[in-house]
């Protein structure tokens, strides 16, 4: 089985059936590229590129062009998240097909519980 949660070794002796419970607090905040955008990784498949995470924006920080190459899914626990169609604040939801390409950021700050088919492709400089 190829999907996993990084950051822990509490699921390596579970059968390949198990359910995996994820101790979300015993997980890193890690870092990503983006100032002031942290991810927690619940789910990961690295042959897929599927993923689930809780991504962190500290007020005012921002996520620069990017396309969804899969369908993504984004549940909004905390703040408000922004791009130029519209916001989600806490308690909403939005979807974004795969294909689709936009900028979003925090001025506020937000928490969100973010689920992709397969990783984002940014253009920014680094891609």
């Amino acid at each position: 089985m190829a999907m996993l949660t990084p950051n822990t070794d509490a699921h390596q002796a579970l059968a390949a059936l198990a359910s995996r419970y994820v101790d979300v607090e015993a997980l890193p905040w890690v870092p990503t590229r983006f100032p002031g955008v942290d991810l927690k990784v619940l789910l990961e498949d690295p042959d897929t590129g599927m993923s689930t995470a809780l991504t962190r924006f500290a007020p005012g920080a921002s996520l620069p062009d990017h396309e969804h190459v899969g369908l993504e899914q984004s549940f909004v626990l905390e703040g408000a998240l922004h791009d130029d169609e519209g916001v989600a604040r806490a308690g909403q939801y939005v979807w974004r097909p795969a294909g689709s390409r936009h900028t979003a950021h925090a001025p506020e700050g937000c928490l969100v519980l973010s689920m992709f088919m397969r990783p984002n492709r940014f253009f920014d400089p680094q891609d």
